[in-house]
């Protein structure tokens, strides 16, 4: 027999009993029942039920097990006494009668338990994720996203797509985030950069001939802590494309999408066919670049409604022409007590406080708006909405450039307080047509909306005879559930294009040789049309494993200040290490 199991403890069935078998694995839970032992034995594969009682020659031996302690047990397979069988275990039908226990690693006192799935602070479960690990939520997590894994890995090569990996140590780049950077011992002075996204390299395997490029990506990013990115470091599917128009990624990425979905969705329902929603679109019915379609609420623009009406706070407000008025429409939420709570919300979110209407018996409009534009005016709202008797509608007004992000916060809260959004199932969409450049206040300068590699729309007729604030480009984002899972572009290949674009962004020629030389260089000698996207892998997990916490689906993730609390990353160098590098630090006076 093996020197420590003959099967997992996942493995053993009806089939095997009457067999002499061997298991190793940890002491997952121990009852004593009367003087009888169990002890539930865990390992990857599964849970074995295993038993000693005072007749067996084992039974000294388990009365000194603990939890997670790790044992090999011998024992004989039997049927489990009637009525104790356990359907929700694949070996739920028997259990092991144990002859013989070895200990082959006793575990200390355990700083947080692995049995159950009681929550527990975050800095304890991070120090000793190890442990985290074996619980079994998590566990079958990060079983899920290797699954995921596979299953992008197989749609990608069904669909002709070769997998090739790109450098970790490269050069800086203008990502929009800040690098991480590693001095060179070779170079003094000297720094590479880990890759905030392989962009200039995937690009560049286009420039090389190859055709259909993938990987699942490492990509690095300097960030303050965010809650939808983990700090530091995070996995894409990344994706270039050569000779392809925008409509040629979408047919060639929507199906993998879709297809891994639905291989771990679980039976619940997921998109067919995305709608494609214009970013302006987006943001006026949604109030989000990233809608969460499961909410049915579609705003609309009422500002005909208000203007020289009786409610003088909108009127005055509409004499401006770039304002509007918009209505988010709260179907069942036609209380007093329910609107004074939005009303209220909207005041601790830093607002003056949410307008509304309300259609009591009868369907007349009540509130204050209703009392000031008249009952004409309240009964064309309700029909526009399509509102009905025990319904609201709220009202955001002002500038949509600055409360647009304030209405998708509005109309997310409305879904969620009136039970509105669907949660069993995925919706997802291609948000197209964003911006090319916005206005940088800050700086007072025209920035980079998106992906600075972009095609405008236009091309560069567009970017020498537009105004850049209007002009859109090919990019796009897929949004699922309120969370932007992948961004892409078709990207500009043209070399005076590519300096124009970025001219207008307030870079020079030379700036943009001495910064991007190997793709410009790359520009002159033929450049294909090309274009790809990057599908964040995280977040795709995190949806699939139905959780919002992205160190619930990373295998030794940091902490939201960016410290590994395992290994104790980061860490101070020694002097030696600096010298070999001529590096002096020079710390903040604390």
């Amino acid at each position: 027999m093996h020197r420590y199991r003959s099967h997992t403890c996942g493995a053993l069935r009806e089939s095997d009993i009457g067999q002499t078998v061997r298991l190793s694995g940890w002491c997952h839970r121990i009852r004593d029942h009367g003087g009888v032992l169990f002890i539930d034995l865990r390992d990857h594969y599964g849970l074995m039920q295993c038993v000693a009682d005072p007749d067996s020659p084992a039974f000294r031996d388990a009365e000194k097990l603990r939890s997670e302690w790790v044992v090999r047990m011998d024992g004989k397979v039997r049927r489990r006494p009637d009525g104790t069988d356990n359907p929700e275990l694949a070996t739920g039908a028997v259990e092991l009668y144990v002859s013989e226990i070895e200990v082959l690693g006793p575990a200390a006192e355990l700083p947080l338990p692995v049995f159950g799935e009681q929550e527990y602070p975050e800095d304890i479960r991070l120090k000793y994720r190890f442990l985290d690990l074996r619980r079994e939520k998590l566990h079958q997590n990060i079983m899920t996203r290797g699954a995921i894994v596979d299953s992008m890995r197989k749609r990608m090569k069904e669909q002709g797509f070769f997998e090739f990996q790109t450098p970790i140590l490269t050069a800086s780049s203008p990502e929009g985030a800040r690098d991480f950077l590693v001095p060179s011992r070779i170079h003094p002075g000297q720094f590479y950069a880990l890759p905030q996204a392989p962009q200039q390299y995937k690009q560049l395997l286009m420039m090389s001939g190859f055709d259909r490029y993938f990987q699942i990506a490492p990509c690095f990013r300097d960030e303050d802590p965010r809650a939808d990115r983990l700090p530091g470091e995070f996995y894409q599917l990344d994706v270039e494309m050569s000779f392809v128009t925008q409509d040629d990624v979408f047919a060639a990425m929507e199906p993998v999408i879709t297809g891994v979905f639905e291989d771990f969705a679980k039976g619940k329902p997921v998109t067919k066919g995305w709608p494609r929603i214009p970013f302006a679109e987006a943001l006026r019915k949604y109030g989000s670049d990233k809608p969460d379609l499961r909410n049915p609420i579609v705003m609309q623009d009422v500002s005909e409604h208000f203007r020289g009406s009786g409610f003088k706070v909108f009127a005055r407000m509409l004499e401006d022409p770039k304002n509007q008025v918009w209505a988010i429409p709260g179907t069942g939420g036609g209380s007093r007590a329910f609107c004074d709570r939005m009303n209220s919300w909207a005041q601790g979110e830093g607002q003056p406080g949410l307008g509304y209407i309300m259609w009591r018996e009868g369907g007349e409009g009540a509130g204050p708006l209703a009392n000031n534009i008249g009952p004409e005016r309240t009964a064309a709202i309700r029909d526009v909405l399509g509102l009905k008797e025990g319904d609201a509608a709220f009202f955001v007004a002002g500038d949509p450039e600055k409360f647009w992000k304030f209405a998708g916060l509005a109309r997310t809260k409305l879904g969620e307080e009136l039970n509105l959004i669907d949660k069993d199932r995925f919706e997802l969409a291609w948000i197209v047509d964003f911006p090319m450049y916005e206005y940088n206040e800050e700086d007072k300068k025209v920035d980079f909306s998106h992906n600075p590699f972009s095609m405008p729309q236009g091309g560069l007729d567009a970017l020498q005879t537009q105004d850049p604030l209007t002009i859109k480009a090919f990019q796009y984002d897929i949004a699922c559930n309120g969370y932007e899972i992948a961004s892409g572009g078709i990207r500009n290949h043209r070399p005076e294009a590519m300096v124009k674009a970025f001219e207008i962004a307030g870079y020079g020629e030379q700036e943009v040789v001495d910064r991007f030389g190997g793709m410009y260089r790359a520009f002159q000698y033929g450049a294909p049309p090309h274009g790809g996207m990057a599908a964040g892998l995280d977040r795709i997990v995190m949806l699939l494993c139905g959780t919002t916490n992205l160190r619930e689906i990373s295998l030794f993730p940091m902490n939201q200040q960016a410290v590994d609390l395992l290994m104790g990353a980061p860490s101070e160098a020694s002097p030696k290490q600096l010298r070999e590098l001529h590096i002096r630090t020079n710390l903040p006076q604390k």
